[in-house]
């Protein structure tokens, strides 16, 4: 092969296992457990206590002792949520009950309220069900004091947040996002979107990147950048203090494709450009020293789903995530897909009841069509067609799914 002929381009699942080999957690910081939402921890959260701290009642209704099943019985009292009952019950005695309360101490049973027959603080059975302990929550039965509840490297969902709290956690160590650098670039492109003029579009790439990755990242966008490499070069300087930069077109093959050329001028090392994915081809990923770089296409279906499979992914990982890539699930379609050529094709679509419809339209440029999708399905290059009901991986898109 020639110094000038192009590189075979580099298989999907290739390109992703380079683009995060070696790839570190950034620093940890300590956090208020409930400031952590989308952080992901950096060391395992304990339990500091047990829960529930004692038995609790499940449901409204009157505790008795669990061996006086048969009743009547003289009501002493109540035991609320918040307010125990003291003392251990008597022969012949019972308290009221209400969800969430402490059982009142010894071994007991819970008459549920649709199976009592009350009269002033006369207590009798009002059918055949007697009291139970089914109806106890059990010391102890969802943790107990020194069980991890949360393993390091799991991400702070909002359950995962009140599990903390819930388990006697206040503060936390976790990763510190990842500063993120995104470069509009184009001579066609306006940033006013209600001035763009016939030759222009409306700069919308770096805003929906921006969107895409609020969660994950404190981002700064810079552009829209003119096609010049004295431009795109002073972009990434001003960029150098961010732990990833992330370009939005101009990373072609065209004559003012310039961004792999100002990388170079910039003195950054380029790991791969080009692989077999439809849409996406262009993708561009280098580094500088400790920054991340990847130059996403241009077209917007193009950028959105590299950087669902790429951008999003580096940032999990440097966010302390051990799973950064979506995991597809199985299901079946809903109306048949083409032969795929000889790259590994994602195509829009939607939910359809148990299964996943792709949207016809195909063109990388079309952003309806993305703006519909909840998923991309993914089809493996040289695909035959697929009828109706074959089972395919599904990936979830974050503005329908949980990808």
């Amino acid at each position: 092969m020639s110094a000038s002929a192009p590189s075979p381009l580099l298989a999907l699942d290739e390109a992703q296992a380079r683009l995060i080999a070696g790839v570190a957690p950034l620093p940890a910081e300590p956090l208020a457990l409930v400031d952590a939402c989308d952080r992901w921890l950096a060391q395992d959260v304990i339990a500091g206590r047990t829960q529930p701290a004692a038995d609790l009642s499940a449901m409204d209704g009157y505790a008795t002792r669990a061996d006086d099943q048969a009743g009547p019985w003289r009501v002493v009292g109540e035991s609320a949520a918040g307010h125990p009952w003291p003392d251990a019950l008597a022969p012949g005695t019972a308290v009221r009950l209400s969800t969430g309360a402490l059982m009142p101490p010894g071994d007991g049973a819970v008459l549920l309220q649709e199976n009592a027959l009350r009269d002033g603080d006369l207590l009798a059975l009002a059918g055949a069900d007697g009291p139970t302990p089914r109806h106890i929550r059990r010391k102890g039965f969802d943790f107990a004091a020194g069980d991890t509840v949360l393993a390091a490297g799991t991400r702070l969902s909002p359950a995962r947040i009140a599990l903390g709290l819930m388990s006697g956690t206040s503060g936390v160590l976790v990763h510190r996002h990842p500063r993120l650098a995104i470069i509009d670039s184009g001579d066609e492109l306006a940033a006013d979107p209600a001035a763009a003029l016939p030759h222009q579009i409306p700069a919308s790439n770096g805003a929906m990147l921006a969107a895409m990755t609020a969660p994950l990242a404190e981002a700064v966008r810079l552009g829209p950048v003119p096609d010049r490499l004295d431009a795109l070069i002073n972009a990434f300087e001003a960029a150098a203090g961010c732990d990833v930069i992330v370009t939005s077109g101009g990373a072609s093959v065209g004559d003012h494709d310039l961004v792999r050329p100002a990388l170079e001028a910039w003195s950054a090392q380029i790991d791969f450009w080009r692989i077999a994915l439809r849409p996406g081809k262009p993708l561009l990923v280098a580094s500088k020293g400790d920054r991340h770089i990847l130059g996403l296409p241009g077209n917007p279906v193009s950028s959105h789903v590299t950087a669902t499979l790429f951008l999003l992914p580096l940032l999990r990982a440097l966010a302390g995530s051990r799973q950064p890539f979506p995991l597809p699930v199985m299901l079946p379609l809903a109306d048949p897909l083409p032969a795929v050529g000889n790259r590994t094709e994602f195509f829009r679509a939607r939910r359809h009841g148990s299964g996943i419809a792709p949207i016809s339209e195909r063109d990388s440029s079309a952003l309806r069509a993305l703006s519909q999708a909840d998923a991309l399905i993914r089809r493996e290059a040289g695909s035959p067609p697929a009828e109706k009901g074959t089972p395919v991986p599904v990936y979830w898109l974050e503005n329908g799914g949980n990808a």
